[in-house]
């Protein structure tokens, strides 16, 4: 057996066993795939793979035990990699960060920086989705960390570590009826008058969406919401044109940049949540990603963050 084999079986389970695509991930042939396959699978006496004649539908059971090893080993060999890059170009290298748009548009650029002033050669990427597909580009190592506050947490596979917490923001026009409240009375709003009015809020797959729409559930409260977007800027811009009003992250309102609209908070009515980090358990971290993460929270030292990686801890 050898690691182009490993390589192999571990892109087929990637692709959806689609042998085609994971061909064509690992430039060579779709036979040539399938050929090292069976030979692997005559070399360990085991069919990894269930089959309906030349297609392949899933994994056996003992080919989920199997591929949990080939994952192991794999990561082994990324961390010699990553190993060797630390000390032979201990400053230079690529740092891909997967985050949601309201990370990249109001978190990061409080970090990166400050982060390139120290890290010149370091490439940074950003790619952003939704937090389910932030986390699959780490598991699949697409990306080095994520950020995101909804998922990440109850990913297996990924060790979290709390950034930063936050509530939300309601958002109007000037002219709006709620306008008129002052922050200390924002406090005494209540879902039955936000529900008076159209609202424009996120997707179901961001920023605390669910907890809005479990929390009105809740209260036997059907709010008209005119329109879902997967960012905050989106959400403004329609608030501004008269849309309805916004239920937004606290964080991506700032009154002096935002001064055609007016902020609410109404963590009262929508709760907490936090904002949080994910890395791969057991991959190893450059000595610039741990510096990163601190930038990001002071908390996040180089114990915290090893332990939680090291140990699985989210």
């Amino acid at each position: 057996m050898n690691l182009q084999q490993f390589r192999f079986v571990r892109e087929t389970i990637r692709r959806d066993f689609n042998l085609t695509e994971a061909a064509r991930m690992l430039y060579t042939s779709q036979p040539g795939v399938s050929k090292a396959i069976i030979e692997f699978e005559d070399e360990l006496g085991i069919k990894i793979f269930e089959r309906h004649g030349k297609r392949i539908k899933g994994l056996t059971k003992p080919g989920l035990a199997v591929s949990q090893v080939i994952d192991r080993i794999m990561r082994e060999v990324d961390n010699l990699k990553k190993v060797s890059d630390e000390f032979a170009r201990r400053d230079e290298g690529g740092l891909v960060i997967a985050c949601t748009h309201t990370q990249a548009r109001y978190l990061l650029p409080r970090v990166i920086p400050a982060f390139r002033q120290q890290f010149p050669k370091v490439h940074l990427s950003l790619a952003e989705g939704s937090p389910a597909q932030l986390a699959e580009m780490v598991l699949h190592e697409q990306a080095d960390l994520a950020l995101a506050t909804e998922s990440l947490a109850l990913t297996p596979g990924l060790a979290t570590l709390p950034v930063y917490t936050w509530e939300h923001t309601v958002v109007v026009r000037p002219d709006h009826p709620l306008a008129e409240l002052r922050s200390s009375q924002a406090r005494n709003l209540t879902l039955a008058q936000l529900a008076e009015f159209p609202i424009v809020t996120y997707d179901r797959a961001f920023t605390g969406r669910s907890t809005i729409d479990e929390i009105f559930a809740n209260q036997g409260i059907h709010p008209d919401i005119v329109l879902e977007a997967i960012d905050a800027d989106v959400i403004k811009t329609y608030v501004d044109v008269g849309l309805g009003i916004g239920i937004i992250a606290g964080v991506a309102y700032d009154p002096r940049r935002d001064s055609n609209l007016v902020g609410l908070p109404v963590g009262h009515l929508f709760g907490t949540h936090t904002t949080r980090v994910g890395v791969k358990s057991g991959v190893f971290l450059r000595d610039y990603i741990y510096t990163f993460l601190e930038m990001l929270a002071p908390q996040l030292t180089r114990q915290v963050v090893n332990d939680a990686v090291q140990g699985g801890g989210r």
